[in-house]
């Protein structure tokens, strides 16, 4: 294995020579192999606040950006039938109006404690790169055992929920307008107004002139841009000291570090970054924010475990501050996954089926289906090997009549675990005697994602109190749940459902807030199934290495991993364009539609805007007409913060944009179209997560080098299922972050509530 990256700045492109291209050309076709990987930038807030925080992971911050542009700009949609990105979002409202009726029951509720300073088309361009993804939105801070049924068939597939709720409207035009003469009157952007409208509702125009600093609600807007306008609307009365603009400094910076992956932020560091934010009482901005209900603050117990203190004594405690929204999920999920693994009892049931159905497989799928069995939450761990484990478990599942479905993150997630299903039964079933288990090879395998799961599009029925209608729900991907969808997936289950989460803890969290795979493993609080199952070959060995932080050399005889060494961002670019187009269908027989591209951002010289233009000029080019595409691009779509779905562009007209992702056909209203599509040729990593590809190109810019952590590498590496260049700048730096930088933590609550439903944990 050769590597040897010379120093290279991604600031100051290059152009390669012919030389250097050949050299490109030889690497991938004589087999050069080695590794390389990075994280995305950090931005400038995240360091402010992050302190005792640890801001979290900025990889995470660039997803929720990219996946949160889906949210503006909706207005004229037509109302006439709900897309899939509606349906998505019209149930997950249901879904949190179901839990707010359930926590209204409950005897102990949660415990409560002009002109811009620059031009307004700096403010526009701020708003519009962050909700076009140009630029990333900066991260200041993580009952009895069901009856025993026959194979239920396979559901039929229903495009949206049976009972969908109407579609999301725009803004009333005349309130549109009042906003806009608001934003007028203040310097700032008139464009803005349908944003402001949509996050401010009803009399959106009185609320902005009353609290100017509301302007913070629009995604893009920075307080020094609040400021401007607000000096410019208030005159004289505008001050750093107004208890409107701490109020909504606590806010925004709350909503910054949901980005970064936390659900709550301890008051420390919540106070040091409204101090650097300009507002003299930071505490009595926080107290403000509480009272006035746009903050929640909590006290956890340092260590829960400790006795009860004397009377004259107090227990140390944490103090944290957060947004209702995610102290309402993480309250929630404490509570769905209590009720799951008190409602399945250890004993009584169809306890021998499932011993008998243990016994007829061997190894680490053997303790899955015996863990399911007995229990309502499981934990599965394991690499893309282990879902035979996962696809062993449901057959046995099928062969005892229970109505068992799994859940993936991606629909491509989807078709690989079907994939896997198919082979379950040669890899993992069979009796001690070595004879065939009867585990149904030729039943068709219930697979739907998350979101089609949420929504209704896919998935099985919903009973007359709204729940699945399902015995056992696996999902793959697991880490990729934030805590909303953690919690809105648990309120679907019915009492005495088994629930499995499985996933590869060491790849990159969810883009949304929190850590919840990572909450549940820490908390020890249901069985734990290690996969034994392992990936083989040498990406599987260089991967594996990777998790355990050891970035090892391995052989390549087959060309599986290739070094591509530059200089320069420029030259980082032109050989990414040469190993797509060129090198890798000739030398390794990928075609440049099944080869992946992944780097650490999308801003920079090498970042995915840059990248994804060269590879259009190159792959597709076309003159752009509808909003930067052309028939034939390669896309990904962002329908719902979170979620990002791969695609290609098949035509425009007056609908919007046709786009083919996963199978199915999407329109895009072209007044979404630069808020939630993107070319695709090259992604993120946390675009990529959930995914695979036949071969993956991950380039690696020298700018990257202060930003590399273990799971980017783990995650962008584990892309790849035959092969893997590397366009590799960034020297010892690859080696030194998979040694020594592991993820970022983020503060969520998950554990402490966990501990509260289930004394016994920890």
């Amino acid at each position: 294995m050769s590597t040897d990256p010379e120093t290279t700045d991604d600031t100051e492109p290059g152009t390669p020579d012919a030389a250097a291209e050949d050299d490109a050309r030889e690497s991938v076709d004589t087999g050069e192999a080695g590794a390389g990987g990075t994280g995305e930038a950090a931005g400038r807030d995240a360091a402010e606040a992050g302190g005792a925080a640890e801001a979290g992971n900025a990889e995470a911050g660039d997803a929720g950006e990219t996946e949160g542009g889906a949210e503006t700009g909706g207005e004229g949609e037509a109302a006439g039938r709900l897309s899939e990105a509606e349906a998505e979002l019209a149930a997950q409202r249901m879904e949190r109006e179901r839990i707010e009726r359930r926590k209204a029951a409950r005897s102990e509720p949660i415990t409560a404690g002009a002109k811009l300073s620059g031009k307004a088309a700096d403010l526009l361009a701020a708003v519009r790169a962050v909700e076009s993804g140009r630029q990333p939105v900066a991260p200041v801070f993580a009952e009895p055992a069901p009856a025993r049924r026959r194979p239920a068939p396979e559901p039929a597939r229903r495009p949206q929920p049976t009972e969908a709720a109407p579609a999301p409207s725009a803004p009333a035009p005349e309130t549109v307008a009042a906003v806009r003469r608001v934003l007028t009157d203040g310097g700032a952007p008139d464009t803005l107004a349908p944003q402001v409208a949509a996050a401010l509702g009803e009399g959106a125009d009185q609320r902005l002139r009353a609290d100017p600093w509301q302007l913070l609600r629009v995604a893009g807007v920075r307080p020094e841009q609040a400021d401007g306008f607000a000096r410019a609307l208030l005159g004289a009365e505008c001050g750093p000291d107004d208890e409107r603009r701490g109020r909504a400094v606590t806010g925004w910076l709350l909503e910054q570090a949901a980005l970064a992956g936390h659900t709550a932020l301890e008051m420390p560091a919540l106070v040091a970054a409204l101090a650097q934010r300009g507002v003299p009482d930071a505490e009595a901005a926080v107290h403000d924010a509480v009272a006035e209900g746009e903050a929640l603050v909590f006290q956890d117990a340092l260590d829960p475990a400790a006795p009860e203190p004397e009377e004259d004594e107090e227990r140390p405690v944490r103090v944290l501050v957060g947004l209702e929204r995610y102290a309402l999920a993480e309250e929630s999920l404490a509570d769905g996954l209590a009720r799951l693994i008190d409602s399945v009892p250890k004993e009584g049931g169809p306890a021998e089926r499932w011993e008998e159905a243990a016994a007829a497989v061997r190894g680490s799928a053997a303790e899955l289906v015996r863990a399911a069995g007995a229990h309502g939450l499981v934990l599965h761990t394991g690499g893309e090997a282990s879902l035979t484990d996962l696809a062993t478990l449901l057959r046995a599942a099928d062969g005892l009549g229970l109505r068992a479905w799994a859940a993936t993150h991606t629909p491509l997630g989807r078709d690989r675990f079907a994939t896997s299903w198919t082979g379950a039964s040669s890899t993992g079933a069979s009796r001690p005697d070595g004879s065939p288990a009867d585990t149904a090879p030729d039943a068709v395998p219930r697979v739907a994602t998350v979101a089609g799961l949420l929504s209704g599009a896919e998935g099985p029925d919903r009973d007359a109190e709204g729940a699945l209608d399902l015995d056992l729900l696996v999902v793959l991907d697991a880490p990729q749940l934030d805590v909303e969808t953690a919690a809105l997936l648990v309120e679907s289950l019915p009492d005495g459902a088994r629930l499995v989460l499985a996933g590869d803890p060491a790849v990159l969290w969810s883009a949304g807030p929190g850590r919840v795979f990572a909450d549940l493993l820490a908390a020890r609080a249901c069985p734990q199934v290690a996969s034994r199952v392992p990936d083989s070959g040498p990406l599987g060995e260089l991967v594996s290495g990777i998790g355990v932080g050891e970035l090892n050399q391995v052989e390549a005889p087959g060309k599986e991993v290739v070094i591509v060494p530059v200089r320069d961002a420029g030259e980082a670019v032109h050989r990414t364009v040469q190993l797509v187009a060129d090198s890798v269908p000739r030398a390794i027989g990928v075609p440049a539609e099944r080869t992946q591209v992944i780097t650490p951002g999308h801003g920079g010289a090498a970042g995915t805007r840059a990248l994804n233009a060269a590879l259009k000029e190159r792959l597709n080019p076309g003159p752009g007409r509808f909003g930067g595409f052309d028939p034939g691009d390669r896309v990904v779509y962002s329908p719902a913060p979170g979620r990002t779905l791969p695609g290609q562009v098949v035509k425009a007209d007056a609908d919007g944009l046709h786009l083919s992702c996963g199978g199915a056909s999407v329109v895009v209203p072209k007044e979404r179209v630069e808020q939630s599509v993107r070319h695709g040729w090259a992604l993120t990593a946390h675009q990529a997560v959930g995914n695979r590809w036949p071969a993956v190109v991950v380039v690696l810019p020298g700018d990257a080098a202060h930003s590399l952590s273990r799971p980017w590498v783990y995650t962008a590496f584990g892309r790849a299922e035959r092969h893997l260049s590397v366009v590799h700048g960034v020297e010892q730096a690859l080696p030194r972050a998979v040694a020594e930088v592991p993820a970022k933590p983020r503060t969520t609550r998950l554990p402490v509530l966990l501990r509260a439903q289930l004394p016994t944990t920890g």
